[in-house]
């Protein structure tokens, strides 16, 4: 805060007297302007000290030159005598009184630069107080967030710099922590606890009025902060992050020291925020490799083995599971494929048991329980499903692999319109759905490249089709294809060379079907 024009009448080597105004003197001084205009004013900004000897004004000019200093913000008027007037002319002492402007009696002997000097070194004192205050704030946020509960322990000790009330958000907008109390916020209408959980009424009902500035902060491309001032309060609400939200409010305007606070508690918080998430993603990302590895444990039929893996990441089993986290009674097997992110995310929210396996999320649920998690999964990505309950009691090994394979092969029929594909649907849906697309499609290519290969202007590819589709009926085929059936057996006979098969074998002629099928 800037000097008072009290704090500079007290300095004694300046022998100001005051004239005027003494009831103003509290009044801060943002710096010394000397003129001599008649009307200094469009060279001010406003809370400057104006030093003036009067040589060019006289008792007329006494209340135009006092109103407009007071229009203009001054903080005070400096008269020095010795030099134009040998006194302040009672005008000037009559109008600053009227006015509630203080005027000071410079003496001969005091220079002007004098009191800049001293008004300087006052401001650069203060500066420097605020700054020191700033570094202290700092260091004592930098030390509750060392401490064990650090991102809460931050937002209590940024209430108490403040002198105020702090809110940490989650990305939702719902509270994650909340200190000051609702004596500190003049909408929360009630007294409570100063310290508290994020559950009081207070901090609920400032967070859902914080909820349009919220939206758009989420709205906004690059991070940015929103201040609001009103009568009563002043509020800041910045972004940590993508992921939460902090703010804080306070009954009396924030200083610039009281903004340096403020932005390196945000910044404490947005570190605390990731060092938790980074914590949180090594962690899952461990038991992610425990849960892969007591899958492939559970595929080779060490069933116990990987139950003792489990029970490590899940502790004591609950109601209706076995040790290790594998539900009772018969299972099912699902496959989820997801972006990477979203598998994690998907591997959090599922309620059962899941493992990382090839870039896919297997997932085994209790028979009962396949249908919802089911839809959960497919709610983001693609999921097939196996016959339920494919792995029994027993848990043998066949069982798990059985219970895998069908899954992959309902994952493979699965399409965005479709996210959601189980085994037993694939019976409908003939031989191809059974097969791994990857290879049918390898054979089917390799099995075709010479007739797509062959230079001649006729298409091998399409008259073979039409064959295969007449069941070998020349004359029907030759008819669809709209040429004569002698031109067709020749381009069968050229198939065949190219092919190395008889058309005439029933399973040449089925694993050429497939082929174009594919």
């Amino acid at each position: 805060m800037a000097p008072t024009l009290r704090r500079v009448t007290t300095i004694a080597p300046l022998h100001l007297v005051v004239l005027a105004g003494r009831e103003t003197l509290d009044r801060p001084v943002r710096w010394v302007a000397v003129s001599e205009l008649e009307d200094p004013t469009p060279f001010l900004e406003g809370g400057e000290l104006v030093l003036t000897t009067g040589m060019r004004l006289t008792d007329a000019d006494a209340v135009p030159y006092v109103s407009r200093l007071v229009a203009r913000g001054a903080a005070g008027l400096g008269f020095g005598v010795g030099l134009g007037h040998d006194a302040v002319p009672p005008g000037f002492v009559a109008a600053a009184a009227a006015e509630g402007l203080p005027l000071l009696e410079v003496p001969r002997d005091t220079p002007f630069i004098a009191i800049g000097k001293v008004v300087s070194e006052l401001l650069a004192a203060e500066q420097y107080e605020e700054i020191s205050r700033a570094f202290a704030a700092q260091g004592r946020l930098t030390r509750a967030a060392l401490q064990p509960g650090g991102v809460g322990a931050v937002v209590d000790r940024l209430a108490r710099e403040i002198g105020g009330w702090a809110l940490l958000l989650d990305e939702a907008g719902a509270v994650r922590h909340a200190a000051g109390g609702a004596d500190a916020d003049p909408r929360a209408g009630r007294e409570t606890d100063s310290r508290t959980d994020g559950e009081t009424d207070w901090a609920r009902a400032v967070a859902r009025s914080l909820e349009p500035e919220l939206v758009r902060l989420r709205r906004t491309p690059t991070l940015a902060s929103v201040a609001l001032a009103g009568p009563d309060e002043h509020v800041i609400v910045q972004p940590l992050g993508r992921r939460a939200f902090f703010a804080v409010g306070s009954g009396r305007p924030f200083s610039p020291t009281r903004h340096t606070i403020v932005n390196a508690a945000g910044s404490l918080l947005t570190l605390s925020i990731e060092q938790e998430r980074a914590r949180g993603r090594e962690q899952r990302a461990a038991e992610a490799r425990v849960r892969a590895a007591a899958l492939s444990l559970l595929l080779a039929g060490r069933v116990e083995a990987a139950e003792e893996a489990l029970a490590a990441l899940s502790g004591k089993p609950g109601e209706g599971q076995r040790a290790g986290g594998l539900p009772e009674g018969p299972l099912s097997v699902l496959v989820c494929a997801h972006s990477e992110t979203e598998l994690d995310d998907l591997a959090e929210a599922l309620p059962c048991f899941t493992a990382p396996r090839g870039g896919l999320l297997v997932a085994m649920a209790a028979e009962a329980e396949t249908e919802t998690i089911a839809d959960l999964a497919g709610r983001h990505g693609r999921v097939g499903v196996s016959v339920p309950g494919v792995v029994t009691v027993e848990r043998s090994a066949d069982d798990f692999a059985a219970g895998l394979d069908q899954a992959e092969r309902a994952l493979a029929s699965a399409t965005p319109a479709k996210p959601v594909v189980r085994f037993p649907e694939l019976a409908g849906q003939g031989l191809l759905s059974l097969l791994d697309p990857a290879a049918a499609a390898s054979f089917a290519a390799a099995l075709l490249a010479p007739l797509r290969d062959y230079g001649s202007r006729a298409d091998l590819v399409e008259s073979l089709r039409a064959y295969l589709s007449c069941n070998g009926h020349w004359d029907a085929a030759a008819q669809r294809l709209g040429v004569h059936r002698h031109t067709l057996r020749y381009r069968m006979r050229r198939v065949s060379e190219l092919l190395g098969r008889d058309l005439d074998d029933p399973a040449a002629r089925a694993e050429l079907w497939i082929a174009l099928s594919v």
